[in-house]
């Protein structure tokens, strides 16, 4: 199972759902522990009711089918599907229009979506979705995509505060054409977890937020160290750029 894990988070995000099927066929035994941990890139449902989009995951399954955050039915019906308790939905409702904003904000467009359920500690567990393609918009990118899953469990309330849990994954990938480099292609993921205890005097959606929020900017500069900072030196040491050659001739 480590060996396992360890191999899935050197896989593409564009690779892991083919991954994931072949270690499950070859570890049946450990089926539930694999679907349970690895996070594969999200896939985009209509709502045909209200013509909105969301974002399917497995917290918002049952059996085959998918809780919409908008209607709170399940798409195919499922007559018998779980659904969160009237207090943990107007929490969703509003988590959903709150983070709509945020999402325009700071990634100027994409598809987000809020999941809330209640758990057995006399808590509740909320996910937070953001999707965001891109295809030729800014500088040589030719493809692109981002997909962010925050998963919070809230512990009950004591005196108080409350204790959230954060756990993060980030995938990235995207494809970049210029006729000076070629094509080239950068892909990979990054998870990141955060505990804190906090007042709940301003509400937990409150909490949540600044988490997320502060996780997202640790993130992405993660990414950017990680991935585009050792991508530049490795492709500025194998392919000087002109500047820098010239710079390395001897004076005539």
């Amino acid at each position: 199972m480590e060996a396992a894990m360890d191999l899935m988070r050197r896989m593409p995000p564009a690779s892991a759902e083919t991954a994931l099927n072949a270690l499950l066929s070859l570890l049946p035994d450990h089926s539930l522990d694999l679907l349970s941990q690895v996070d594969l890139p999200l896939q985009v449902c209509m709502d045909k009711e209200n013509m909105k989009e969301y974002i399917l995951c497995e917290y918002n399954r049952d059996a085959d089918s998918y809780r919409s955050p908008w209607t709170n039915k399940y798409d195919p019906p499922l007559e018998d599907g779980t659904v969160p308790s009237e207090e943990m939905r107007n929490l969703e409702i509003e988590a959903n229009e709150v983070f709509s904003v945020y999402r325009d904000q700071y990634y100027e467009g994409g598809i987000s979506s809020v999941y809330i359920w209640e758990d057995e500690d006399n808590g509740f567990i909320a996910c937070f979705l953001i999707k965001k393609d891109g295809q030729g918009t800014r500088g040589y990118m030719q493809i692109g995509s981002w997909d962010a899953i925050h998963v919070i469990q809230v512990g009950p309330e004591e005196e108080g505060a409350a204790h959230y849990c954060l756990n993060s994954t980030v995938m990235l990938s995207l494809t970049t054409d210029n006729k000076q480099s070629g094509t080239f292609n950068l892909s990979g993921s990054i998870r990141r977890q955060m505990s804190m205890t906090l007042a709940v005097a301003d509400g937990h959606l409150v909490n949540m937020g600044k988490m997320i929020e502060e996780m997202e900017g640790k993130l992405r500069n993660s990414l950017d160290q990680v991935y585009f900072g050792k991508t530049r030196e490795m492709v500025c040491t194998l392919r000087p750029p002109p500047e820098v050659l010239n710079m390395r001739l001897p004076d005539s």
